[in-house]
């Protein structure tokens, strides 16, 4: 790890919900080391809200796995870090405490969903951070804030104490200021849990290796196509260009079933949602509902208040979605979708080790400038795929376009996180 660096409150860009004035740290490979959480992952004792007045003073009585183990290595936990509400967007405006602001200029977003945790580190205000990355919600943040981050294999980290959004893609996972960081983070949070059925047992101890002579790095032509910033689309081919000049060779590869991950992918997750959130009713979760009015109307009134525009939003779209007549016609043929862009990445990785393109087709989008949700959905284009086929990826600082910074995207198998780890460090290291 790079030196230790101490808590820091001052808060100017709104990436805290709740601080943790005198944070406790025991023994271990964290030691010492303060750590943002953000705030849809359980803390015992410490609000936890997701961003959402539906949550607004809840504290939870038990501890996430990842909170766990950070307590084992002995983490100091600095507080929760703000986000778009449930996970919901990305670009961290969507929270009801209003949005964090990105420190490498405050007129723009941080990204999300976690862009709380990711301004935390950019703005030096501690170490590492955890975020949560459902469709890019780590990868898009780190790639605005000029951070790194890394998304893991889906079942490599366990999602035990993560308040659900989309159970079949979302994975906690680090952000730091350098590889090394992330890295040492993973090692703190991967392994097997019982609590999660998803969970696979396997642990990460990886030191990052910067030698990558002889492999192999597809390029997709999609990834430098319609929609992605000339500028950005520069930059990145520079990176690669230093990749190669380190002994890598590429690969032009293609991936044809990206015109469907899109819509596969928020197809997916608006289902997923609507079953999810359905247990913050005013019963078990959230503000007490009205009793002397009907359950129905009192229901609704009480997830009116609580929910915001854009988790209504996709509540309604997957509860239309799932409804009788319409399954087959959308989460059915979602799921299709989603079996051919796994297939599409096994086939590439039988001819390369990993795939290098762009983070985000744009750098950092200034505050208010996605009020179109449409506009919003399409920035995720190049990060839901690696959700979808529930493999690696990790974005890394490459350079800038524009004055704001540019993320490297590296992708890679099931399972293989090291190696993307490694691609990564090599790259950090080289330009550093």
């Amino acid at each position: 790890m790079s030196g230790t660096i101490p808590f820091d409150p001052d808060d100017r860009y709104n990436a805290f919900l709740t601080t943790c004035k005198n944070p406790s740290h025991g023994n271990g490979k964290l030691a010492g080391v303060a750590v943002a959480v953000k705030d849809n992952i359980s803390t015992k004792n410490i609000e936890t809200t997701c961003a959402s007045k539906i949550l607004k003073g809840y504290v939870p009585p038990y501890d996430a796995h990842v909170i766990e183990l950070l307590r084992a290595e002995g983490a100091a936990i600095a507080g929760k870090t703000n986000m778009d509400e449930f996970g919901m967007g990305s670009t961290t405006e969507n929270s009801a405490f209003g949005p964090t602001l990105n420190p490498c200029d405050p007129s723009r977003v941080p990204g999300g969903s976690s862009g709380g945790s990711a301004a935390a580190v950019a703005a030096g205000m501690v170490q590492m951070a955890l975020g949560s990355d459902t469709g890019g919600s780590i990868r898009c943040p780190a790639s605005f804030c000029g951070i790194v981050g890394l998304k893991p294999s889906y079942g490599r980290v366990s999602r035990y104490g993560l308040i659900a959004y989309s159970n079949s893609l979302e994975q906690i996972g680090p952000l730091g200021k350098s590889v090394t960081d992330v890295s040492t983070l993973m090692s703190a949070i991967a392994g097997y849990d019982r609590h999660d059925t998803t969970s696979r047992d396997k642990p990460y101890t990886h030191t990052p290796d910067a030698d990558i002579k002889g492999l192999k790095i597809g390029i997709p032509q999609e990834y430098f196509g319609a929609g992605v910033d000339p500028a950005v689309a520069a930059v990145v081919r520079k990176a690669i260009g230093r990749l190669e000049e380190l002994g890598a060779v590429t690969v032009p590869c293609s991936i044809p079933s990206m015109e469907y991950a899109l819509a596969a992918y928020y197809v997916t997750t608006t289902c997923e949602a609507s079953s999810n959130l359905a247990r913050f009713d005013g019963v078990r979760y959230g503000p007490a509902p009205d009793t002397n009015k009907s359950w129905h109307d009192a229901y609704t009134e009480v997830r009116a208040a609580g929910f915001g525009a854009e988790v209504r939003r996709r509540i309604m779209l997957g509860t239309f979605a799932l409804s009788s007549g319409y399954y087959g016609k959308y989460y059915a043929k979602a799921q299709i979708a989603r079996e051919n862009v796994r297939a599409d990445f096994n086939r590439i990785f039988s001819g390369a080790d990993v795939i290098a393109g762009p983070t985000m087709p744009t750098v950092a989008f200034r505050l208010k400038e996605k009020s179109d949700p449409l506009s919003m959905y399409l920035a995720d284009i190049l990060t839901v795929p690696a959700n979808l086929a529930g493999i690696p990826a990790i974005s890394v600082p490459c350079g800038t376009a524009h004055g704001l910074p540019v993320g490297l995207q590296i992708m890679g198998r099931m399972f293989e996180d090291e190696r993307v780890v490694d691609v990564a460090y090599a790259y950090e290291q080289a330009v550093n």
